[in-house]
């Protein structure tokens, strides 16, 4: 059983479903992945499959990747990503992994790195209440008190303006309403992390 598939997310549209309905998707370039290289306990102390996905000129990967990904008579690719799994027999190198290994209805888990939103204020960034929004009150959407007073620094977890965004997160229990092997596509019911363009790790709910 695979344990997962590298992707690049594409956006999201629409289908009907068998009953009529819509059904919000969003489409994921899901591979084809290869497998690059296949780690055991004898040899790593570990179990797990190592996948590439995407083009990239050669001239651009670094040599100690590119000896790498030599070892499996691969050229080199955009991205390299490593997924633990018990049973490894399955896998050897140059071997593809294509959105087949998922089924229509199946449960998965995407992650992706969240869309960046620069510097946010407190109520944007924690959805804080805000201030008196009357005339005068001066403390519309001020993040308030800093915590004590007698402590002379600002305690860790304190929840103030800052960066927003641009964190890796992982959304479980996304539907697969349809995997389609021949074009490469998957498309997930619903809205997974990350920019049109970004790059998400798509795994099987049950690993």
């Amino acid at each position: 059983m695979a344990i997962g598939i590298i992707g690049k997310k594409l956006g999201m549209t629409q289908i009907f479903g068998s009953d009529g309905r819509v059904v919000p998707v969003t489409v994921i370039e899901a591979g084809p992945c290869k497998v690059v290289q296949v780690k055991d306990q004898d040899n790593d102390g570990y179990t797990a499959v190592q996948l590439g996905f995407g083009t990239i000129k050669e001239r651009k990967a670094i040599k100690p990747l590119k000896g790498h990904y030599a070892k499996a008579s691969l050229k080199p690719m955009r991205y390299l990503k490593e997924f633990t799994l018990k049973d490894v027999s399955a896998y050897e190198n140059g071997q593809d992994v294509t959105p087949a290994i998922f089924s229509e209805g199946e449960k998965v888990s995407v992650t992706g790195i969240s869309k960046g939103k620069g510097f946010a204020g407190a109520m944007k960034r924690h959805h804080f209440k805000g201030g008196p929004a009357s005339h005068g009150s001066m403390q519309h959407r001020q993040p308030a008190s800093a915590g004590a007073t007698d402590a002379a620094r600002v305690f860790k977890g304190k929840r103030s303006p800052g960066r927003m965004g641009s964190d890796q997160v992982t959304v479980r229990g996304l539907k697969v309403v349809r995997a389609d092997a021949e074009r490469n596509l998957l498309l997930i019911k619903g809205a997974v992390p990350g920019p049109t363009g970004g790059l998400v790790i798509i795994r099987k709910a049950s690993e």
